[in-house]
């Protein structure tokens, strides 16, 4: 798995997080206990710190940076969708961010809350706990998400990465 340090910006990845082969994490990134990062995800910590907590799963094709002024904080028992891109913002314990959304600078996602598929989160714009934002721009739709089905599904990653540890491997090329 292509694992990069950035001068002395080196990468921290738990022993029980799962990196897919397939996945790039380059400089200041912190990856926590039973996190998953899966294939052609990129996590870079080149300006700034990227943090992902503890049974938060990154899914396919996510790019995760973080810029000098504005790390990049995911907490634990989150969901980051496929082709999610998240850049110097927050995203509090047991939140979703669908697939194909954006969250930009200074954002703040707050616990229970979900980002819809495709959304926009502006800069400096904060999505309430249970919230859902949708659409280009994000609009909040007040008490609509929730935790617990945002919980079972990080945990069903933690499972599967558990699988993929144990089973993953690659077959030769013809």
């Amino acid at each position: 798995m292509p694992i990069y340090a950035l001068g002395e910006r080196t990468p921290t990845i738990h022993p029980d997080a799962f990196v897919h082969p397939d996945a790039v994490i380059i400089g200041d990134v912190r990856v926590g206990a039973e996190s998953s990062v899966w294939p052609s995800a990129v996590l870079r910590g080149d300006y700034g710190t990227v943090v992902v907590g503890e049974r938060t799963s990154i899914q396919d094709g996510a790019v995760i940076h973080a810029v000098p002024d504005y790390p990049t904080t995911i907490g634990s028992d989150c969901v980051i969708g496929h082709l999610a891109h998240l850049e110097g913002c927050t995203v509090h314990d047991r939140a979703l961010i669908g697939s194909g959304s954006i969250v930009l600078h200074e954002a703040v996602i707050h616990s229970g809350a979900t980002v819809g598929a495709g959304a926009v989160v502006r800069n400096r714009m904060t999505v309430p706990a249970n919230a859902l934002a949708v659409g280009v721009p994000a609009i909040i739709k007040l008490d609509v998400s929730g935790e617990e089905g945002i919980v079972e599904n990080a945990a069903s990653y933690v499972a599967n990465a558990k699988w993929y540890k144990k089973e993953l491997r690659a077959l030769p090329q013809p």
